[in-house]
């Protein structure tokens, strides 16, 4: 059945944006559906990317436009310790090799070839674990790991060292890597050795390194959130695949709205 939505805001809004704006596709992608003649207001062809729609209006994207957002492959894996997700170096084992029948969590369309390329969106390093997002769908990197990313991403740490308020103070704004300050993070105490970090940033193994600088050296790190999508039950060395939904929304979290 075609994506139909019907308008429901005040102010008339350009049909990119909006689309844009709910997680359905990017504002480039729905200019080429525009002019693929893919788009409809009440029945009637789209034919300006200026186009604006009004409340009460409703828009329909062909089957066929459906089918071309739908032809990604996004892997959702929880990675173990011990796999690297960016290119390996000799004798390391990239986490694109779990992807395999046996470790499938429901339905794949396919089961990728451990030589396919899936970049990482968002990577782990080798001794870290959790959530990793493999995918070649060039729109959801730029949402989830783009320059202009709202994206947050969550973990928890367990630490060797003592935790205490001045030390949070500084993991959450004060420090500095690289010579250059980092962005503030939210960073709270679960107990006596494991806290909570939630980044807007990736710098490199920047949690490990944030720690060092406050005399805590990282013992297990878990990824469980990259923006609103969850970890959540899926055992660890196993992957599922990304549902449309969720792919909607991690668009529409990526651009802020």
């Amino acid at each position: 059945m075609a994506w139909t939505r019907t308008y429901d805001e005040d102010e008339p809004q350009r049909v990119n944006r909006w689309l844009a704006q709910s997680g359905v596709c990017s504002r480039r992608e729905a200019e080429t559906l525009i002019a693929d003649g893919l788009v409809s207001i009440d029945g009637e062809p789209v034919e300006e990317p200026g186009r604006k729609i009004a409340r009460g209006q409703t828009l329909v994207l062909a089957d066929k436009a459906e089918q071309r957002l739908d032809a990604k492959f996004t892997a959702v894996l929880h990675k173990p310790m011990g796999y690297v997700s960016a290119q390996p170096e000799p004798g390391q084992i990239p986490a694109v090799r779990l992807l395999t029948s046996h470790a499938l969590i429901g339905k794949s369309p396919m089961i990728p070839d451990p030589r396919m390329s899936l970049p990482a969106l968002g990577r782990l390093d080798l001794d870290s674990r959790g959530l990793l997002i493999l995918s070649d769908d060039g729109v959801l990197a730029k949402a989830i790991i783009g320059p202009d990313s709202e994206v947050d991403k969550e973990y928890l740490v367990e630490v060797a060292g003592r935790i205490d308020e001045r030390k949070l103070d500084l993991l959450r704004y004060g420090l500095m890597l690289d010579g250059r300050q980092l962005r503030p993070a939210e960073v709270s105490q679960v107990n006596d050795r494991k806290m909570r970090f939630v980044l807007n940033e990736g710098r490199n193994r920047q949690i490990r390194r944030m720690c060092e600088l406050v005399d805590l050296r990282v013992v297990d790190l878990l990824r469980i959130r990259v923006g609103p999508l969850e970890l959540g039950s899926l055992p660890e060395g196993k992957w599922r695949v990304m549902a449309p939904w969720e792919r909607a929304a991690m668009i529409k979290a990526g651009v802020g709205g």
